[in-house]
């Protein structure tokens, strides 16, 4: 997928920043299935598990798209996925939440998750 074509889209250490203008473009149309980390900057539980999902984005490159949408500026895909509390990570699948965990976890919960996306 060439992420080069909408031009509020950036990527740092294999991670897309995603907007609400380029949410459905990214995530719901991409042929892998994506992950998307919905976080704040001011979040504390989020900077716990920012780490980890760039671990993962390394691990899962290639099979999998990772992708971060910040909550405060992105008020139009919060309001349409029901984002109450932070950070929530969803995988997405042809367009559809496939899983969703919310909260600070450990890395295995996130992994398991991402795996049996996978495999289905």
């Amino acid at each position: 997928m060439c992420f080069e074509l909408f031009g509020d889209l950036t990527e740092s250490d294999g991670l897309v920043h995603v907007t609400d203008s380029t949410f459905d473009n990214v995530v719901l149309k991409s042929e892998l299935p994506v992950v998307v980390d919905f976080y704040a900057d001011w979040c504390g539980p989020c900077h716990i598990i920012e780490p980890v999902i760039e671990r993962l984005s390394n691990e899962y490159k290639g099979r999998v798209v990772f992708a971060k949408l910040d909550t405060d500026d992105n008020q139009q895909i919060v309001e349409r996925y029901d984002i109450m509390s932070i950070p929530t990570v969803m995988v997405f699948r042809n367009g559809k939440v496939k899983q969703s965990i919310i909260g600070a976890v450990p890395e295995p919960y996130i992994r398991r998750m991402i795996d049996s996306v996978l495999k289905a």
